[in-house]
């Protein structure tokens, strides 16, 4: 996957572009590719990304301590629907002095910012937070930012409710080594295929389901 996104990017036209890509995408490669390509990124920054990830969340954790979050750039969200009330918070940062402070900073193609984001799920009485990191080549406009970071999740959480709902993903129990992973590519693939083809009428479920049961439609698919 981590060789794949690149060569991907570099079919496509990003100029202009905002690419948001989840931590499997967090790469120094991966970011010089989308600036060569005439794009900006914000990349997810997990545990797994060693010092980015402790240099970034300290950084911001001292600031929540001390109070100094107040002085960076800051953004709100807030959407209530079926009982569920989605707030979002955005702290974003292009300060030198706290860049500066990021190890091996240069690695990353035109880095400008570092963003938090902490998410607050209310469903009743029951509250789930969550608080996410990102390095961005873009200045730090926490509106625009979030905005664009939401926008992702939209797109993602529709993509895994067809996955689900038409392609029954959940359903899958293959774990054994890299199989999951391969099987969820050739999954989004197919999606993708059926999305566009657009000669047979029906929702996804119905394209699928006429795609294995007449060779010809299949072959339509695969050509589309």
């Amino acid at each position: 996957m981590k060789t794949a996104i690149p060569e991907l990017l570099q079919l496509l036209e990003v100029t202009g572009c905002i690419v948001t890509i989840d931590a499997i995408g967090t790469q120094t490669e991966i970011a010089k590719t989308i600036i060569d390509g005439g794009g900006d990124y914000l990349l997810s920054v997990k545990e797994n990304q060693g010092h980015l990830f402790e240099d970034i969340q300290y950084l911001f954790d001292v600031d929540v301590a001390q109070g100094y979050m107040r002085e960076h750039s800051y953004a709100k969200s807030v959407n209530k629907g079926h009982g569920r009330t989605e707030t979002r918070e955005c702290w974003a940062i292009d300060k030198e002095e706290y860049l500066a402070l990021v190890r091996k900073r240069e690695q990353w193609e035109h880095l400008k910012s570092i963003v938090r984001i902490v998410s607050q799920r209310q469903i009743g009485e029951e509250v789930e937070v969550q608080t996410r990191y990102f390095i961005s080549s873009l200045p730090a406009e926490a509106k625009k930012i979030l905005k664009t970071k939401r926008s992702h999740w939209k797109i993602e959480n529709q993509v895994y409710w067809v996955l689900d709902i038409a392609i029954r993903e959940d359903e899958s129990r293959v774990r054994k080594d890299h199989a999951a992973e391969n099987l969820a590519v050739l999954r989004h693939i197919a999606l993708n295929l059926l999305k566009k083809e657009n000669t047979a009428k029906g929702d996804i479920h119905a394209k699928r389901l006429q795609a294995g049961w007449n060779n010809e439609y299949l072959l339509t698919v695969l050509k589309s």
